[in-house]
């Protein structure tokens, strides 16, 4: 297989995540604050986002091994799609707090359903282009979506200021996404035949720098804030307005992809190096964020965003070079399911934290994520 084919089918996927990004991520960046709408406290939005993050990491584990097995990537990655698709706009019905909690539950157990069928067949393709700018140019397309996505929710929002019609509003880019992903599997119904047959190497398991990088990979997870926490601390501290929410959002967005096509680019060139680098960058934002003026905020949702673009680009990049092709579904699995329990555990501790005071959150983060450097260092 060509370089240009491959390119074709990085491409292809990215505009199918371009229009899921636009609709899972504008449901994302009006989840904190709709939450608190329908009466849920501090703790329960840290429990319930982190639980959501858990299924959404924890059952690619499953997932990758069961795609491993089967090599039905299409098939996972399909109706994965289809799950995460439908959820974001039955928000619009959400009747309680509850419910609303249960869709963003299947959302992400869509994303577990796909993830790692998906990125294997991306790794396959990325061999031929550069495994860290495969990977970056298909999270930056991913991230325009994001982008859009919560701009459009805020125009929405300072229009008519319901929360409601802007879910609703989420079925037609979830549309385009589902014909879009239909189309790509016709055209590219055999991806494996992108990345050239390689002799198996028989082994008792994967290697001692495989889980190295794990573990600092789950300290990460474990003090990253997710975005229904931050966007709670914005609301309940009347910091930024209802519309002002999902805009710093789509500025978080815009930066995450960006960040990921130059991350990856010089992943290539110079290694974890770069990872180390970005999560340096992404352990400031807490206190800009939970302590920091509007300017600290913004500030603090720049850097939020860096850090999400190493994850999403280096992170899965570096897998494939750490994992072989017989093995990389559970490879991507087990680094997601780690993630996830990670992220989980993180999640409900910081939204103890907050309820207690925002500064306890705020150092749990900081430490917790610096923390990582010596593993990532010693996982080359």
């Amino acid at each position: 297989m060509t370089k240009p084919i491959a390119w074709k089918f990085i491409l292809t996927l990215g505009i199918v995540s371009l229009c899921a990004d636009l609709t899972y991520e504008s449901a994302r960046s009006i989840t904190g604050p709709f939450l608190a709408l329908l009466g849920a406290s501090g703790a329960v939005v840290g429990a319930a986002v982190g639980f959501g993050e858990f299924i959404g990491y924890a059952m690619r584990y499953l997932f990758g091994a069961l795609a491993d097995k089967t090599k039905k990537y299409w098939l996972f990655t399909i109706l994965g799609y289809a799950l995460s698709l439908l959820a974001a706009p039955l928000l619009a019905w959400a009747g309680n707090w509850q419910i609303a909690i249960a869709l963003i539950i299947i959302e992400r157990f869509g994303k577990a359903m796909r993830s790692p069928a998906r990125d294997t067949m991306l790794s396959y393709a990325t061999k031929h282009v550069g495994r860290g700018r495969g990977f970056g140019v298909h999270e930056a397309l991913d991230q325009v979506g994001a982008v859009l996505g919560p701009l459009l929710i805020s125009a929405v929002l300072l229009w008519k200021h319901d929360y409601r019609f802007s879910f609703a509003l989420l079925a037609i880019p979830a549309s385009l996404a589902l014909i879009t992903l239909i189309l790509a599997y016709q055209r590219f119904s055999h991806p494996e035949n992108l990345e050239p047959a390689q002799p198996k190497i028989h082994s008792k398991g994967l290697k001692r720098s495989y889980w190295l990088y794990l573990i600092g990979v789950g300290l990460i997870a474990a003090g990253y804030v997710d975005f229904a926490l931050i966007a709670f601390h914005f609301q309940k501290t009347k910091l930024l307005s209802a519309a002002w929410i999902p805009f710093f959002y789509a500025i978080a967005m815009a930066v995450q992809g960006l960040a990921a096509l130059l991350l990856g680019k010089y992943f290539d060139q110079k290694g974890l190096f770069i990872l180390v680098i970005a999560t340096i960058l992404a352990a400031m934002f807490p206190p800009l964020v939970f302590l920091g003026s509007f300017a600290g905020a913004l500030t603090g949702m720049i850097l939020w965003g860096i850090g999400l673009g190493a994850q999403e680009s280096i992170m899965r990049a570096h897998i494939a070079n750490l994992v072989p092709p017989e093995k990389r579904g559970s490879g991507y699995g087990l680094l997601n399911l780690i993630f996830g329990t990670s992220w989980f555990l993180g999640s409900a501790l910081m939204g103890v934290l907050y309820d207690i005071n925002p500064l306890y959150l705020v150092l749990f983060s900081v430490l917790i994520q610096i923390s990582s450097i010596p593993l990532l260092k010693r996982s080359k």
